[in-house]
């Protein structure tokens, strides 16, 4: 078994990870699974906001497409800005949705994210969650978790 951030052996073996590279990587793949979210809709939005410590906030998104679909959650955990959406929102189509991996410095943002966060050298890499549509979605976080479940059609059939 092979460990993501590379513990188990050299950086750059077959299977394996540099732990510089793992967070982008997981935006990668958020991102390519997110952008076959495109006809689904916006079921339910949630932030968890903890009293204690910001680090432990989470905002939670889920997406629904139908039974022939699974549904997809995204969690961004330690959250540095969210913007505000309409809370108690029905379900709502989506117009375009994507993730963005924002690199720490010295590396520089895309254009589109320059002035979206004061940066600074303390600032870590962080995902981008944008989601358009009747509802918008504009949200940095610190770890990204992407759940897919089973469709309804496939979760029905006895193996």
């Amino acid at each position: 078994m092979a460990d993501e951030h590379g513990a188990d052996g050299p950086a750059g073996a077959v299977g394996r990870v540099r732990p510089a590279d793992a967070f982008r990587n997981r935006c990668l793949n958020a991102a390519r699974v997110l952008a076959s979210c495109g006809d689904y809709s916006l079921q339910r939005v949630s932030l968890d906001e903890s009293q204690e410590d910001p680090k432990e906030n989470s905002l939670d998104v889920w997406l629904r497409e139908g039974p022939s679909k699974p549904d997809v959650v995204i969690s961004l955990s330690h959250p540095y800005a969210v913007e505000p959406w309409e809370h108690g929102l029905t379900p709502v189509f989506i117009d375009r949705i994507s993730l963005t991996h924002l690199p720490a410095l010295p590396a520089p943002w895309p254009e589109e994210a320059v002035g979206r966060l004061d940066r600074t050298e303390d600032l870590p890499e962080l995902a981008w969650l944008r989601i358009d549509g009747p509802v918008t979605i504009d949200a940095l976080g610190q770890i990204v978790t992407l759940y897919r479940a089973q469709s309804d059609d496939e979760a029905s059939v006895l193996d």
